[in-house]
């Protein structure tokens, strides 16, 4: 969402007010999910998305509505029923809660903002948490509070409760650039989101799978980094799309790059020894991620070593491997699904399983079918 935010930093810059509209809650299927967020420009004009249809053009509207009459912070909510299902083609069931801010006078939001794009380009991970909805008697609307990954924080939520758990949730959420959101007995509703730069891939191997998996982590917005010891296989024409090339030894590639927690690394090199050396060093980051690929026979070979080198054996049990999903992939290109599904599973906290419905919902449909039937006969 740098974008979006961006925008608006520029609009306030130029005197033009706007309005930022975040989805800070959902429940059951929906188009979007919590973080994403649509700028609305006083001309008309926007900027992000909140899965179009008919949800982001009531919500369009009411910003619209709060520019026009100089309105105040709304949360609103939105239930996706059949109808809006049918004629969007959006999935029914679900509910979208959305909150949206006016933003008019530059100094109320730039420096938060300013903040929070250097986090999105490399800087410090920053958390915001804000109030989007209370109860009467309850904090402000639109009260935030920012925590930076030194620990200071500016801005108050409105009491030392609030605060506190805000913060506690805060420093989960900077590294990962994840969110979540939460509510006090008084009825107050928090929305905290970290930010960080946009997720990291390390394709530590240029071969056909390391290639493969590059090329389908960069299509997904994963910034991407390859390592090899080989320049024919580690370089720009190879890899276009990448942001630092390194032509290194495995046991010393962790030199030359600086990884946060946002960042997912994957070993496929092209022999025992050199994936031996290259997780070694991948164990010495920050990483949130570290996959090594392989069969069980050579994962359990190089664990056996590291394990002997004095690793502790917790820290060995974080590491997937052997990496990805179980789909059956046999070509790099498949083998790159599954290692990139598996990163996306551990991003996003899925579990991995099948989406399909067991035959419960199946019968209950035609359950339901056949109801109906039976009751346009008695008619």
């Amino acid at each position: 969402m740098r974008e979006v935010i961006q925008g608006a930093i520029d609009d306030l810059k130029e005197g033009q007010p706007c309005v930022l509209a975040t989805v800070v809650r959902t429940k059951g299927s929906t188009p979007q999910k919590a973080g994403a967020m649509l700028l609305v420009r006083q001309d008309g004009t926007g900027l992000g998305t909140l899965g179009g249809g008919c949800v982001e053009g009531d919500i369009w509207f009411a910003a619209k509505e709060i520019l026009r009459l100089n309105g105040g912070p709304e949360f609103k909510d939105y239930y996706l029923n059949e109808d809006i299902a049918a004629r969007d083609g959006l999935v029914c069931g679900g509910t979208m809660y959305f909150y949206l801010e006016p933003l008019r006078e530059p100094e109320d939001f730039t420096s938060i903002a300013g903040e929070i794009v250097e986090a999105y380009d490399g800087g410090h991970p920053v958390s915001l948490a804000i109030v989007v909805n209370v109860k009467e008697g309850g904090s402000a609307l639109g009260t935030k509070l920012l925590l930076r990954s030194d620990g200071s924080v500016t801005g108050s939520l409105g009491n030392a409760e609030i605060d506190a758990r805000a913060i506690e949730i805060a420093q989960k959420m900077a590294d990962v650039g994840s969110n979540e959101s939460f509510s006090v007995a008084d009825g107050t509703e928090v929305f905290v989101e970290g930010f960080t730069t946009p997720p990291t891939l390390v394709m530590v191997g240029g071969g056909h799978v390391g290639k493969a998996t590059a090329d389908l982590a960069y299509s997904l917005g994963y910034r991407v980094y390859l390592v090899d010891d080989r320049p024919e296989f580690c370089n720009e024409e190879r890899f276009p799309y990448a942001e630092d090339i390194v032509v290194s030894t495995y046991d010393k590639w962790t030199d030359h790059l600086d990884l946060n927690v946002n960042t997912f690394v994957v070993v496929a090199t092209r022999g025992h020894r050199y994936d031996d050396m290259a997780l070694e060093s991948a164990l010495k980051t920050r990483a949130r991620y570290i996959g090594v690929l392989g069969s069980r026979r050579k994962t359990i070979m190089i664990y056996r070593r590291l394990l002997q080198q004095g690793v502790p054996l917790e820290r060995i049990k974080e590491v997937y491997s052997p990496i990805g999903l179980n789909i059956g992939a046999l070509e790099p290109e498949e083998l790159a699904v599954s290692i990139m599904s598996e990163i996306i599973m551990v991003r996003r906290g899925g579990d991995g399983g099948q989406m399909q419905m067991d035959d419960w919902y199946i019968d209950r449909a035609a359950d339901i079918v056949d109801r109906t039937a039976e009751s346009s006969v008695e008619v």
